[in-house]
C-alpha cells in the first residue's frame, strides 16, 4: 500500500496512482519529521547555547535545527517548515508578531557599510534580547552585513513573513489580526511594506539586483554571489503575489487584489522568458553565477510556473541527469548539477567556500520533495527510487539512535555532513510528499 502525491504527472497525464511513498516510509517520515521540530523548539526561557542567554521573547521560538545548530530565530527555516503541520497556533502567533515587530521602521545604515531599507524582514531574530539581524554570517546587530554578506538585506525574508501571515490566517479562518496594530502599524501595511523591499528594475517585477546593491537572493545559498535577474527570490515573490491577493480579497479589497494578480502574472510569463535554457533548466541568475539551477527548476514546477510542455520537458532532462548521478546521492540534492559547474575549482561562478563543500556542491535534502515531483512527471520509478533513498539515509543515521548519529544533515560535504538535527532537510521533503 502507497500514499498518493497529490499534482504528480506521467508522461503528462494526471495519475491517482502516482505515488513515492511506501505508507512505512511515510510514517517514519512523519514521525522523523514531528521529533525535529520539537527538537528545534526553543522554550520561554530556555537556554540552548553557552554563546547566548535564554529566550527571552516571551513565547515558543523554533530554530533551524536541534542539538547546537544556530541558536536562534531564523524567519526562512520556520517559514519553510509551517505546512508541515507540527507548529501550534499559538507559537505561529508568537512568531508572526515578533516578526513584525522586528521589521525595520526607518532605513539605516550598519558600521559595516549595508542598507537595511524600511520594511525589511530580519534574517534571524537573537533569542537572548530580541534584536533583528537582517544580515547572514554574524549574530552582531551593529556591525552586520558588509560586502561578504551582502550591501542589502537578503531578498527571500519579505516574502516568508507574506506567507506566514497568509498560513496563519488559512489556520485560524480570519484575517482580522492583519487590521491589528503593532507599534502603530497594522499588519497588512506590514506585509505590503515587506512585499515591496526587494530591488527591481525599474520596469520590471523579477527581483533584481547589481554589484553594488547586492544582497544574497536565497538563505540557502548566503555564500553565493548572484548577481542580475534573480529566479528564486522571484518565484518566492510569486507566491507571496497570490497570498497577498487572497488576504486583500477576504478584507474586500478588491483593487489591492487585482494588483497583486497582476503581478503574479508577469512573474509567471516572465521568468520562464527569462531564465529557461534550452534543455528545461532555470538559471539561478543572468548576472554572476548565471547557471542552470536545480532548486530554481523544481521550485518553479512546484509553484506551476513551469507548466504543461514545459514541465515535461525539464522532467525528462532531471531525469535524465539523476540516472547518469549529476543531481543526487544518497536521496540528496545538488544546487548544481555536477556537469554545470562553472569549473574544476568550484561550483558556482563566485562561492565563499571550496568546491563540493556547503552551498558549492554539498548535497541538501531540502530540496528533495520537489526534485522527486519533477521526476514524477515522466519517470515514476525514478521518482520513487530517489525519495526511497532519501529515506533510508534517514533511516541509517537517524538521530534518535544518540549522539553519534545525527540524520537528518543539513548537507552532506565531500568529506563531512554538517549540521545535525536540521529541519527543512526533513520538513520541507515531508511537505512535499504529504500533499
Amino acid at each position: 500500500m502507497c500514499l498518493f502525491l497529490s499534482g504528480s504527472f506521467v508522461n503528462g497525464q494526471s495519475n491517482i496512482d502516482s505515488t513515492l511513498l511506501s505508507v512505512a516510509d511515510f510514517g517514519f517520515l512523519k514521525e522523523m519529521t514531528e521529533a525535529v521540530v520539537a527538537a528545534s523548539r526553543i522554550l520561554p526561557e530556555q537556554k540552548v547555547s553557552s554563546k547566548f542567554g535564554g529566550n527571552h521573547t516571551a513565547g515558543t521560538l523554533i530554530r533551524p535545527g536541534g542539538r547546537d545548530c544556530y541558536p536562534s530565530f531564523w524567519i526562512r527555516d520556520y517559514a519553510m517548515s509551517l505546512e508541515s503541520g507540527f507548529i501550534t497556533l499559538e507559537e505561529q502567533e508568537h512568531m508572526l508578531r515578533l516578526t513584525a515587530s522586528r521589521q525595520c521602521n526607518q532605513t539605516w545604515i550598519s558600521d559595516a557599510g549595508s542598507m537595511v531599507p524600511q520594511g525589511s524582514i530580519a534574517d534571524h531574530i537573537r533569542i537572548d534580547d530580541g534584536k533583528p539581524v537582517y544580515f547572514p554570517g554574524t549574530y552582531d546587530y551593529k556591525g552586520q552585513g558588509g560586502r561578504k554578506w551582502g550591501m542589502f538585506p537578503p531578498y527571500c525574508d519579505q516574502y516568508f513573513f507574506v506567507h506566514m501571515a497568509w498560513f496563519y490566517a488559512k489556520q485560524i479562518a480570519s484575517v482580522e489580526f492583519l487590521k491589528e496594530e503593532i507599534a502603530g502599524i497594522k499588519m497588512i501595511e506590514r506585509l505590503e511594506l515587506a512585499f515591496k523591499v526587494p530591488p527591481s528594475r525599474q520596469d520590471g517585477v523579477l527581483v533584481s539586483t547589481t554589484d553594488d546593491f547586492r544582497g544574497v537572493d536565497f538563505g540557502f545559498r548566503d555564500v553565493i554571489t548572484l548577481t542580475g535577474d534573480l529566479c528564486l527570490p522571484s518565484l518566492l515573490k510569486y507566491r507571496a503575489s497570490f497570498e497577498m491577493a487572497e488576504l486583500f480579497e477576504k478584507l474586500s479589497r478588491t483593487d489591492k487584489t487585482q494588483s497583486y494578480r497582476d503581478i503574479a502574472i508577469r512573474i509567471k510569463k516572465e521568468i520562464p522568458e527569462r531564465f529557461l535554457d534550452e534543455r528545461g533548466m532555470l538559471l539561478a541568475s543572468t548576472g554572476k553565477s548565471k547557471q542552470a539551477d536545480v532548486w530554481s527548476t523544481a521550485l518553479a514546477v512546484y509553484f506551476g510556473v513551469l507548466s504543461g510542455s514545459q514541465q515535461i520537458k525539464t522532467s525528462k532532462f532531471l531525469v535524465e541527469a539523476y540516472k547518469k548521478g549529476m543531481l543526487a546521492q544518497r536521496g540528496n540534492i545538488r544546487h548544481i548539477l555536477t556537469s554545470d559547474d562553472f569549473s574544476d575549482s568550484t561550483a558556482w561562478e563566485k562561492s565563499l567556500v571550496g568546491k563540493n563543500s556547503y552551498q558549492n556542491g554539498a548535497l541538501w535534502g531540502t530540496a528533495t520533495g520537489w526534485v522527486c515531483q519533477v521526476l514524477a512527471i515522466t519517470d515514476l520509478a525514478a521518482a520513487r527510487r530517489l525519495a526511497q533513498e532519501y529515506v533510508e539515509d534517514l533511516r541509517a543515521g537517524d538521530f534518535r539512535k544518540g549522539p553519534k548519529f545525527g540524520a537528518p544533515w543539513e548537507c552532506y560535504n565531500a568529506d563531512a555532513p554538517q549540521n545535525a538535527v536540521y529541519m527543512t532537510t526533513v520538513t520541507s521533503p515531508y511537505i512535499v510528499f504529504k500533499k
